[in-house]
């Protein structure tokens, strides 16, 4: 591709995942976040809860001066507690919705463009009893986000039998319920990602095709499913090119290209596309973000 991916997507990375400690809420997150706000190849940045209301007015302020947009994930609130919002103990259910909405109030305080989770875990017996959970907490969270703005909510497609086995999901099931969310509220979207899809046992247009019209929101990122005796096997997000991992430059390229080529990635309203790449072992996290950036600018001349 000739022309800059600039004109193309926003490119970012998601600071809890690059950087160690992060995901509870503590940590060194205004040191991270300045590496990332420092470094002119990233024009976003998704972060997650952050327990101190200094810190987050710290990071509103440097994200803002930085000139850098910003995307609030939800799912470590759900995942650092195991937390299910498709819970069928509907006491549970309710306390992980209301940690999802603290999110919302948190993406608002960070002038995010958009704040994503993830569907829980599911028994097969009782998969529709869940679904129908997911529905009525997806509602009330849409609600939510509407009452306070115009701030999408997104759900990030996860695998549904390997590691976080949650319930979205499938991309028949995807579709279902990206039908039903859509035809009530207007403030609802997909979040896809690259290291997901052959978790899902799909190809990148199986995945995205049926439900292309709905997504909102992209990640890039590589996962290790040949066995589970391999290093970083399931959703450890390795970098581009570890050991026995299914995605590279090649991979990338064709999931950039398909986006594409179904519009989302354009230049009339250029969506955020993050890494979700994290060190394994010792690894450093700059090292990481550093292969990231390289892979993706050769993928991008593929595209």
């Amino acid at each position: 591709m000739n022309e800059s991916m600039r004109k193309y997507m926003k490119v970012g990375t998601i600071l809890h995942v690059a950087y160690r400690g992060l995901t509870t809420g503590e940590g060194p997150i205004l040191d991270c976040l300045k590496k990332i706000v420092a470094d002119p190849y990233f024009e976003a940045v998704e972060v997650t809860q952050m327990k101190d209301p200094a810190v987050r007015k710290a990071a509103a302020d440097m994200i803002e001066c930085g000139h850098m947009a910003v995307a609030y994930g939800g799912q470590p609130r759900l995942l650092t507690v195991g937390l299910n919002i498709n819970d069928l103990d509907e006491e549970k259910r309710k306390i992980a919705l209301a940690s999802l909405k603290e999110g919302i109030d948190e993406a608002y305080e960070l002038n995010a463009t958009g704040f994503s989770f993830l569907a829980g875990k599911y028994e097969e017996e009782t998969k529709e009893q869940s679904y129908q959970a997911l529905v009525k907490s997806t509602e009330e969270l849409c609600a939510y986000a509407k009452s306070k703005g115009d701030m999408p909510v997104l759900i990030e497609v996860f695998d549904y039998d390997i590691d976080k086995k949650s319930l979205i999901g499938p991309v028949d099931l995807v579709k279902r319920y990206a039908e039903e969310i859509t035809a009530k509220w207007d403030n609802f979207g997909l979040m896809v990602d690259l290291s997901h899809i052959p978790m899902l046992h799909e190809t990148v247009e199986e995945s995205l095709l049926p439900v292309k019209q709905y997504i909102r929101h992209a990640h890039m990122g590589n996962t290790v499913i040949k066995d589970p005796s391999c290093q970083a096997y399931g959703d450890q997000h390795p970098r581009f090119g570890f050991p026995d991992s299914e995605n590279d430059v090649e991979e990338l390229a064709h999931y950039l290209r398909v986006l594409k080529d179904i519009g989302f990635l354009n230049k009339e309203n250029r969506p955020i596309v993050s890494f979700e790449i994290k060190p394994w072992g010792d690894e450093d996290s700059e090292v990481v973000i550093a292969n990231g950036k390289r892979t993706l600018d050769l993928a991008w001349e593929l595209v």
